[in-house]
């Protein structure tokens, strides 16, 4: 008993579970009995880390590297982070507004703690990613779901914005490639949502963790928009370091000081031992593995894409990054997570409700994640079939 008092604080009832998590544990219960399930729904590349970078972290904690480093991270990660960028985007970064993290997940709670007052308000698309609703949420803000579509390659524009701006606007967040579409914000689309921002005076906030996970075009950094311009990156996907959890973020110079103050307290800094790995990541041998890694992820989507078309979901726009498929399965239910769990139990196949990513329409979509190899991705579609055709 608890004295008649609240067990958790009122913002608890304001973020939700992972749904898919619940999806994970009935497909590993199934797998204990002796089922073969086929995963889909989690998004975690099936790739180890690449081997140089182990072979870093090997000898970083060889050489005792297992002290804390200063909370905004090692000035060589951060250095080579800088020159990444100038390399690849051919952004000015200086090191200087770079704070490593613990995940992209500790970037964006950088953010949200540095930006959001109780009642300032953050314009999000929906569907998105369920954290960076939360982690407004767990500010005292107010996250303004913006549903969006097929027309707008289910991502904010500059005209959305200016629709669902008021004087409490405080930031607008892009994701870009995006999870759950995989879809990506034009350069000239980032550029028109800049613009629509610096009326407000507000800020914009960019999840690129999916950055270098495209597919016949590259995706702009929002960095190159200006200084005045939050973007937060993992080293999880495209570098394949999920479970050493190391992201980072990249401030303005003038909340920089506020964003690593937070970080400070709030986690003191990032894993030293990942920090030292990720060093590698921007090798040349590093580079040739992730990137050949990226070619197999778009022959994935190029498989799966026309193969789930043709069982029948409707997938109206080619996703250019990421690694997944958001397909609207009312054709067959109108209960995704219902649809979900049948696809589970009857065909061993495991894909994430629509549930987990927002407000719009979520009972139409189900996730597919093409973060296994091409013959589970074959196999999976043919137990779909099979179970379509059988129902």
């Amino acid at each position: 008993m608890n004295g008649g008092r609240r067990a958790a604080a009122e913002r608890m009832a304001d973020i939700a579970p992972f749904y898919v998590m619940a999806v994970l544990a009935r497909a590993k219960a199934l797998e204990a009995e002796g089922r073969s399930i086929v995963h889909m729904e989690v998004g975690e590349p099936d790739f180890t880390t690449p081997r140089p970078i182990i072979e870093a972290g090997r000898r970083a904690l060889d050489g005792g590297c297992t002290h804390y480093t200063a909370a905004a991270g090692l000035p060589q990660l951060r250095d080579a982070l800088a020159r990444f960028y100038g390399d690849r985007y051919g952004v000015d970064l200086s090191p200087e507004r770079l704070i490593m993290t613990p995940g992209a997940s500790g970037a964006l709670q950088l953010v949200m703690g540095t930006l959001v007052n109780p009642g300032d308000e953050v314009i999000l698309a929906d569907p998105g990613y369920p954290c960076n609703r939360h982690f407004v949420r767990l500010a005292e803000g107010r996250p303004v779901n913006v549903a969006v579509g097929p027309d707008t390659a289910y991502q904010l524009t500059g005209q959305l914005v200016e629709q669902f701006a008021n004087a409490r606007t405080r930031a607008v967040m892009v994701a870009s490639p995006s999870n759950p579409t995989g879809t990506l914000v034009t350069g000239s689309e980032m550029r028109s949502i800049y613009r629509s921002v610096s009326h407000l005076h507000a800020y914009l906030v960019a999840d690129e963790i999916y950055h270098g996970l495209t597919y016949g075009e590259p995706s702009p950094t929002a960095l190159d928009m200006g200084e005045d311009v939050f973007v937060i990156n993992s080293f999880s996907k495209y570098f394949g370091m999920t479970g050493w959890r190391l992201g980072w973020l990249a401030a303005p110079p003038d909340l920089v000081a506020d964003a690593e103050k937070l970080a400070q307290n709030i986690f003191l800094a990032a894993s030293t031992v990942a920090q030292h790995a990720a060093l590698a990541a921007f090798d040349a041998e590093t580079m040739d593995i992730v990137d050949d890694r990226r070619r197999q992820f778009e022959a994935r989507r190029d498989f799966l894409l026309p193969a789930l078309r043709e069982l029948g979901f409707d997938i109206p726009v080619v996703p250019q990054g990421a690694f997944y498929l958001y397909a609207d399965c009312s054709r067959f239910s109108d209960d995704s997570a219902d649809f979900a769990m049948e696809l589970l139990e009857k065909a061993g196949v495991a894909v994430t409700p629509g549930k987990d990513f927002g407000h719009n329409a979520p009972e139409r979509y189900v996730r597919f994640a093409y973060t296994t190899a091409m013959d589970k991705l074959e196999d999976g579609v043919e137990r779909i079939r099979r179970h379509l055709q059988a129902g």
